[in-house]
């Protein structure tokens, strides 16, 4: 339970220094977690679908409960990592690391984005393609985070 801890906190702030370079550097959005949190509210009284989230209305403590959600989603999927390989931490290899960062890219594009009025797989964006490659980048960054995160668990507790 630690190591998820350790290793989804670890791998999703890299994430999001990921994110903040490509936002200095590219220009790209950085993401906005007070809408995800807008969205978890609305989703647990009842409305789960929403023809675009930054229009409904805002909820008290959006912005923290995101942001622990955001967190918390990247802890469960490092637990998903370790029960998949359950030697992994003991080991870091990239394979399943990747293989479980770019998975959970299937999250966004079937789950959030629809619910949040992104469409599937962004297809109610502006710019569809460049919603989808942003989401990839994020995830595979995500999984570059999990083996990064992985490797500095095994240097530090060998």
């Amino acid at each position: 339970m630690l190591n998820a801890i350790l290793i989804g906190a670890g791998a999703t702030a890299f994430m999001d220094v990921g994110s903040l370079l490509r936002t200095r550097l590219f220009g790209t959005p950085f993401p906005d977690y007070a809408l995800v949190g807008r969205w978890i509210a609305h989703a647990a009284g009842g409305r789960v679908f929403h023809h675009a989230i930054a229009q409904s209305a805002p909820v008290r403590g959006e912005a923290l409960l995101g942001w622990a959600a955001h967190y918390v989603i990247g802890i469960g999927y490092a637990g998903l990592l370790l029960l998949g390989w359950p030697d992994w931490a003991a080991q870091p290899t990239p394979g399943p690391a990747m293989l479980v960062g770019l998975g959970t890219v299937l999250a966004p594009f079937l789950i959030m984005q629809p619910g949040m009025g992104a469409g599937f797989f962004a297809s109610r964006t502006p710019d569809p393609n460049a919603a989808r490659l942003r989401t990839l980048i994020t995830h595979a960054i995500f999984g570059l985070g999990l083996y990064a995160a992985g490797l500095a668990l095994h240097a530090a507790f060998p």
